[in-house]
């Protein structure tokens, strides 16, 4: 009796049913496909006590590889790899975050400790950066200790308000101004200073020939300026001018000596000329500056604002471009003594008269009379004479001389050259005051 199933062993005839013949130990098989070669598989599988002795084996071996070929490299997923590019780059990455979370986290756990988390206002610095910590000598630090002693003047007339600028001289409260600010009024003006506090003045007295005038507030504890010395300016050295340009109070502007000694003869029609030695400055200037001060890299006044060119015609508003002219303060501070302690100034004389427009010889200022006695003939000049310089300052026009004589003060000894006939000579002559 059979069990319906054919048994055969792989590559041999089919076996007869029937009860299995054992034969032990069965003869050696050979490996499958007829190789004729002995296979341990097949001589492991027929010595199994476990199967069926009666069950042929056929257990499938497959081929061998082929001479050249390479066996399928097996990985152990427990053994260390190498990292991946990816992975080499995701590590800083992944430090620097965290270092970074660190860091926020720190700092904000000590502004929280330090109370930069208490309401504190955005903008708002307790300490002001080094920049903003200027020196005393920086042209800010100037400013700043010059501009409570300036003033806006404002006078009244019939024509209406005339506005300039002028400076504190004396902390019993004198101001310097110009002449032309304060000419035309009824003798009273108004001084704000620079805190918008505004007082009454007085006007203490006038020169309308030197353009410097002096008014009073009733008011103590003011902050005088410091006076320097306008002699010993040199073209080039920085300035300040401070005044009321246009009305706008506390305006600084900056700028540089531009010329010393320019001969300036100023005045309006029918009115009084002015003739000085100015201070020519770049520094912008316009209407409301006049009687401002002009200071010098120190914060020291070295003139008084006074007059600016312009290239637009007569009874046109003129306007800065970069020529502005300034009275000398060793002129202005002897001129404001004399108004304080008198109630007039002096003025500076040489003894002669020179010719009018278009006397002078192009190379020199002939004289025209010489007063007998006077400070020009006791020094040994005379009428027909031609000034060629003074202290060494050319002079080309009549203007230069009365310009430069009144720049210094009675007594003053100054040298000059002159020609007569084909001679040069010198001469020392001693400046008097005008008996007016």
């Amino acid at each position: 009796m059979t069990d319906g199933w054919d048994w055969r062993q792989p590559g041999g005839s089919p076996t007869p049913a029937g009860p299995p013949t054992p034969a032990y130990p069965p003869p050696a098989p050979t490996a499958p496909h007829g190789t004729g070669t002995t296979s341990p598989w097949w001589s492991d599988a027929l010595t199994d006590p476990w199967r069926d002795p009666a069950a042929p084996a056929a257990v499938v071996v497959p081929a061998a590889p082929g001479p050249g070929t390479e066996p399928e490299p097996v990985t152990d997923p427990d053994a260390p790899g190498r990292l991946s590019l990816r992975q080499l780059l995701l590590i800083p990455l992944i430090t620097a975050l965290l270092a970074g979370g660190l860091g926020g986290a720190l700092g904000y756990a000590f502004a929280v400790r330090g109370g930069a988390g208490a309401g504190t206002v955005l903008g708002a610095d307790p300490q002001a950066p080094g920049l903003a910590q200027r020196k005393p000598e920086s042209l800010a630090g100037v400013a700043e200790r010059v501009l409570p002693s300036v003033v806006t003047v404002r006078v009244s007339s019939l024509g209406g308000t005339s506005e300039g600028s002028g400076f504190i001289a004396s902390a019993d409260g004198h101001v310097i101004t110009n002449d032309h600010v304060v000419a035309g009024g009824n003798g009273k003006a108004s001084v704000v200073f620079n805190d918008g506090s505004s007082a009454a003045a007085t006007l203490v007295g006038q020169d309308p020939e030197s353009d410097i005038a002096v008014i009073k507030v009733a008011r103590t504890g003011l902050r005088p300026v410091e006076f320097g010395d306008s002699d010993a300016l040199a073209v080039g050295d920085p300035v300040l001018a401070i005044g009321s340009p246009l009305s706008l109070a506390n305006t600084v502007t900056a700028g540089i000596v531009s010329a010393l000694d320019r001969t300036m003869q100023a005045g309006e029609p029918g009115g009084p000329v002015r003739y000085y030695a100015a201070i020519q400055t770049d520094a912008a200037v316009n209407h409301g500056n006049s009687g401002g001060p002009l200071v010098d890299g120190a914060g020291r006044v070295i003139g008084v604002n006074s007059t600016i060119k312009s290239l637009v015609a007569d009874g046109q508003e003129a306007g800065n471009i970069g020529l502005a002219f300034a009275i000398p303060i060793n002129q202005a501070k002897r001129i404001t003594q004399d108004i304080i302690g008198t109630g007039k100034a002096r003025r500076t004389v040489i003894g002669a008269q020179v010719g009018g427009p278009g006397a002078a010889s192009g190379n020199g200022v002939r004289l025209v009379t010489v007063e007998p006695s006077g400070p020009a003939a006791d020094a040994g000049l005379k009428a027909g004479d031609v000034i060629l310089k003074l202290n060494g300052r050319p002079m080309t026009e009549p203007t230069d001389l009365i310009a430069l004589v009144r720049k210094f003060a009675p007594g003053s000894v100054v040298t000059v050259e002159y020609r007569r006939g084909s001679d040069r000579l010198n001469a020392s002559v001693t400046l008097a005051a005008d008996a007016k």
